[in-house]
Order: C-alpha cells, then structure tokens, then sequence
C-alpha cells in the first residue's frame, strides 16, 4: 500500500496495483480499476514514484 493524502488533508492508503489511469488537471486525480476516483495534494510524478518504490519493495527480492 503506498500513503496519498486526499484534497482535504486525510491521510489513505490506497493499493496501487489498482490504480488505471492519473490525470493532472490540475488536481491530481486517481481512477482505480473499481471506477472510484480520488483527488489527491500530490502531484502525478510524486505518485509514480511512490509506485516505483513500491513496486521494487514488492517485487525485488534480495539474495
């Protein structure tokens, strides 16, 4: 789960593998794969990168 903070100042967690498409327009807004939107304070390369990061704590392994 990676940590967005909402327009209002809330705090979510939000799974990123169900993330489909972010838009900045210019509020960052999230659409995940269940139709749910969700208007964010950070920006769209913040989010990639708390998706890349994610992506690597979850799929790399360390030998």
């Amino acid at each position: 789960m990676i940590e967005v903070t909402k327009i209002n100042g809330t705090k979510i967690l939000i799974n990123p593998s169900i993330i489909e498409v972010v838009e900045e327009t210019p509020d960052t807004v999230v659409t995940l794969t269940t139709g749910r939107k969700l208007i964010i304070k950070e920006t769209r390369q913040e989010l990639q990168n708390l998706v890349k990061t994610w992506n690597k704590e979850v799929f790399c392994t360390t030998i």
